[in-house]
């Protein structure tokens, strides 16, 4: 499926966003994000998407990971320096809403042990589910590294009961070409997910975090 919009149209339009970022320059780092609004398309009715897609390029220079783990992989956690938890770790938490939305508030993401993530509802409830942080499963053949780097780069497109959501695409430390990038693949994989493609896009903007938002479809 061939793009409406091109290259040159978004690399004018991430410089705008680049130039007005580092002339007001705030002391966190911006996010650049995706603003879609879409058209002709009913929640209700029409079916619902949902959809994954591996972007070039890593939208967040720091995401958190934390995993939940067998013994195997809580060994390789500690070697790799990151955050895990096992079973028993879980059990602490005793269910407590607010505990358990302190711990998904922490992390970015979660890898769980094939082994063990089925029972982790069982432990903790629909906490991490309703936040959209359950976690993604690891085998013990699977590279943990490789993992976590294909997590940080994994975009979630999903239309819940509005028609317009805000997708992360970079951060205004990034190069433009690989904000552009990012964008282009995340505008044309949305358009694939949509009933009529195209015609149900209504409206494209980009924007950082503190900055205007800039029309590009």
């Amino acid at each position: 499926m061939s793009s409406k919009i091109s290259q040159k149209d978004l690399s004018k339009a991430v410089n705008k966003i680049l130039e007005h970022s580092e002339k007001k320059k705030k002391k966190f780092l911006e996010s650049v994000e995706l603003q879609i609004g879409l058209k002709n398309y009913d929640p209700k009715k029409d079916k619902r998407f949902s959809g994954n897609i591996l972007l070039p390029f890593s939208t967040k220079e720091e995401k958190k990971v934390a995993i939940i783990g067998d013994a195997l992989h809580l060994a390789q956690a500690k070697s790799l320096n990151l955050d895990a938890y096992g079973i028993e770790d879980l059990k602490k938490f005793n269910k407590q809403k607010k505990v358990i939305k302190k711990f998904a508030k922490k992390y970015d993401f979660f890898l769980a042990s094939d082994s063990v993530i089925k029972i982790i509802p069982r432990i903790l409830g629909p906490g991490l589910n309703k936040v959209g942080k359950f976690p993604s499963p690891i085998s013990h053949s699977e590279n943990v590294t490789e993992k976590i780097s294909n997590l940080k780069r994994n975009v979630k497109f999903e239309l819940k009961k509005v028609l317009c959501m805000g997708i992360l695409v970079g951060n205004v430390g990034m190069k433009t070409e690989e904000i552009v990038q990012n964008l282009m693949i995340s505008i044309n994989f949305l358009a694939s997910l949509l009933k009529k493609n195209w015609q149900n896009i209504g409206s494209l903007y980009v924007k950082s975090t503190m900055g205007p938002p800039v029309k590009i479809f």
